[in-house]
């Protein structure tokens, strides 16, 4: 591995940059030349439905007006689901991983039901309703159904992965100001899903491939994926991998304290350009200071 640290940012092509992945952009930008370092940019496109070569485009004309450079050549998830199939397979003859049917809906809709019925369901960092088991959603007969004629996702067991760990991952934190030794809690997220019905990965497994994979020293990235990197952590150890430091920066909100996303259309770099923003300006809106 080379001295020189290594940074990566790591859009999605699944819609344009906004004022958040400047940010995130400029910050790695920062670090890479603060410690005689590289920056890697990396394409994380494993969604094959939603992005869009036009969108991958636009990412390197937004990235290029704002005076950011990168190593090539540039690194495509979709270019490699070969490697996350080798990590889930060592992850399955370590008897972590489960198969599961229930879709998305029926966990939402199972989750709106027992908090109609007074019993409030779990939830992830995110928000989302945890996984409770197939079982508890859909009779025996269906899960044997779908088991035998339908796609499914694949699911790590979070208890069982500690339990062979016999220990709490942790990880060194150098954002929120101060550096520190962070204690993961990867059982608030329940059963991630490593791979989906219809993709060979998930965001979880292939990030924590990719980096260790390109060598990434430390992860810069936005306070929204702190929660996430309990789970990240829990991977890299089972697979072995490098534990690379983190930095979670600040968030850009909008008018309305909602964190900038692609989800509510929030403006993009490229509307913002052909209206006239300068790069210097842009930096001066998210407050970055060169």
């Amino acid at each position: 591995m080379s001295q020189h640290r290594r940074f990566r940012f790591a859009p999605s092509p699944n819609g344009p940059l906004h004022l958040g992945h400047a940010l995130s952009a400029l910050i790695n930008q920062r670090r890479a030349q603060e410690t005689d370092g590289r920056l890697l940019l990396r394409i994380e496109d494993i969604d094959t439905t939603r992005c869009r070569p036009e969108h991958e485009d636009a990412i390197f004309r937004d990235l290029d007006w704002l005076g950011i450079g990168w190593e090539t050549p540039v690194r495509r998830q979709s270019e490699h689901f070969d490697a996350y199939r080798d990590a889930l397979a060592k992850l399955d003859a370590m008897n972590l991983v489960t198969r599961s049917v229930a879709s998305r809906r029926e966990i939402r809709e199972a989750a709106a039901r027992a908090a109609a019925s007074g019993n409030p369901w779990p939830r992830d960092p995110d928000g989302a309703p945890l996984f409770p088991g197939d079982a508890a959603i859909l009779d025996e007969a269906e899960i044997r159904r779908r088991l035998q004629d339908e796609p499914q996702a694949l699911r790590l067991d979070t208890k069982a992965a500690l339990a062979r760990l016999g220990e709490i991952p942790r990880w060194r934190e150098a954002g929120f100001g101060a550096d520190q030794e962070i204690v993961a809690d990867p059982l608030s997220w329940g059963d991630v899903v490593l791979a989906r019905k219809e993709i060979p990965t998930s965001y979880h497994l292939s990030v924590v491939v990719d980096d260790g994979l390109q060598g990434i020293d430390e992860v810069v990235r936005g306070r929204d994926l702190y929660p996430a990197t309990s789970i990240h952590r829990l991977l890299q150890e089972l697979l072995k991998l490098p534990a690379p430091d983190y930095r979670h920066h600040r968030l850009i909100l909008d008018d309305d304290g909602r964190k900038l996303s692609k989800s509510i259309a929030s403006t993009g770099l490229g509307s913002l350009r052909e209206a006239g923003a300068t790069p210097a300006e842009i930096r001066k809106t998210i407050g970055f200071d060169a």
